[in-house]
């Protein structure tokens, strides 16, 4: 059995058996993947350009998508992480581009200091605010998180060109904050973790929806079915 044919089988595995929401296809666009299997995502590579920014929620120990959004279009990313383990990971590297900036603080649909639960696995990086099967609430550390609105004036952009978010499942949280703001945004990419709740699944329905009635399409999915790729075609 082929590899391909071995991927469409789990995708359909995931799908009828309930463990992951159905995605299709909405608009038809040019669409490349930008970083490895684990940390890449689907952008429209022709919406890009040196002067474009770029967003970057949810660093963890891998900087593959950000260093080929830099390295194909010259661009400057900003990385986001309030990830203890993350933090000094970044700190230990001396071989990222100078158009990678880091900022070690999270993203929230407000901005304040808040405790960020460490993951159950010690070996693994990604925590998050939210309480899920795979963080330990008695294992905490205190975070600031900051809105996009704020992150977006104290960086002085008045729009952004891409906002990638692999935020272990507070994109359910913050999505109504980000849609709502004066914020123009071209491609929103997002790591879906319904795996993550009993409703994972109506909160999936749900921030399609929302991504839908503020002019959003679907125009990329990873073979996993969790990286989806979103771009605003009307307002």
């Amino acid at each position: 059995m082929s590899p391909s044919l071995i991927n469409t089988l789990k995708k359909h595995y995931k799908i009828l058996s309930g463990k992951i929401s159905s995605f299709k296809i909405e608009h038809k666009c040019p669409h490349v993947w930008y970083g490895n299997s684990y940390g890449g995502f689907f952008v429209n590579p022709d919406l890009l350009h040196p002067d474009a920014i770029v967003y970057s929620f949810g660093i963890g120990q891998d900087t593959s998508f950000d260093d080929a959004i830099i390295q194909k279009h010259n661009c400057h990313v900003h990385g986001y992480d309030p990830t203890p383990k993350s933090i000094e990971w970044i700190a230990q590297r001396s071989d990222l581009s100078p158009k990678f900036h880091f900022h070690p603080f999270g993203l929230d649909k407000e901005t304040r200091i808040t405790h960020f639960n460490l993951p159950k696995n010690k070996e693994h990086v990604s925590g998050s605010i939210i309480n899920h099967q795979n963080v330990d609430e008695n294992n905490m550390v205190e975070v600031q998180m900051k809105s996009l609105i704020d992150i977006v004036s104290e960086n002085n952009h008045s729009y952004i060109d891409v906002l990638k978010m692999d935020i272990e499942g507070s994109e359910y949280c913050v999505i109504e904050s980000i849609l709502n703001s004066s914020i123009e945004i071209r491609q929103i990419l997002l790591e879906i973790h319904e795996r993550f709740f009993d409703n994972g699944i109506e909160k999936t329905k749900e921030l399609l929806n929302s991504l839908h009635q503020h002019g959003y399409k679907v125009f990329g999915i990873s073979d996993t079915l969790e990286e989806i790729s979103f771009i605003k075609v009307s307002s």
